[in-house]
């Protein structure tokens, strides 16, 4: 935490990238997702700033809806958005203090609200790791 760069991931967003019946289990796509992007914290991002595409990160998964209730891990936290998931993402951003965020998102409404508080944007394909 305090000057270590931010990652937020917009799992809805993310999970929802890929038409792989993630709308049958929510919350299991969100777990899912989680344990894929575990490695970021180290890793870093691709197709990413240069201070995000190396660890040390904070990895924040931001969830909402039905995917609610997934557990933080050593490497992710899990932040359950109590209403828009947008909403918990441009919150977190503008409490970031100053350090540098990365938001994973394809939502250009989003985009563009987090970009206006300063933070960088990057698409799902930087952080899917079902490769790897």
């Amino acid at each position: 935490m305090g000057d270590t760069p931010l990652v937020i991931v917009d799992g809805a967003n993310v999970v929802g990238s890929v038409p792989d019946g993630w709308w049958r289990d929510r919350l299991g796509a969100a777990t899912r997702l989680r344990d894929r992007i575990a490695g970021l914290a180290a890793e870093g991002v691709a197709e990413a700033p240069e201070w995000a595409a190396r660890g040390p990160l904070d990895v924040v998964l931001v969830v909402e809806g039905k995917a609610r209730g997934v557990e933080s891990s050593p490497t992710v936290r899990v932040v359950s958005a109590p209403g828009s998931g947008d909403d918990t993402i441009v919150d977190l951003v503008a409490e970031a203090g100053g350090r540098p965020v990365l938001v994973v998102t394809a939502d250009r409404g989003l985009r563009q609200r987090v970009t206006a508080l300063g933070a960088s944007v990057t698409g799902p394909r930087s952080v899917d790791r079902r490769g790897s």
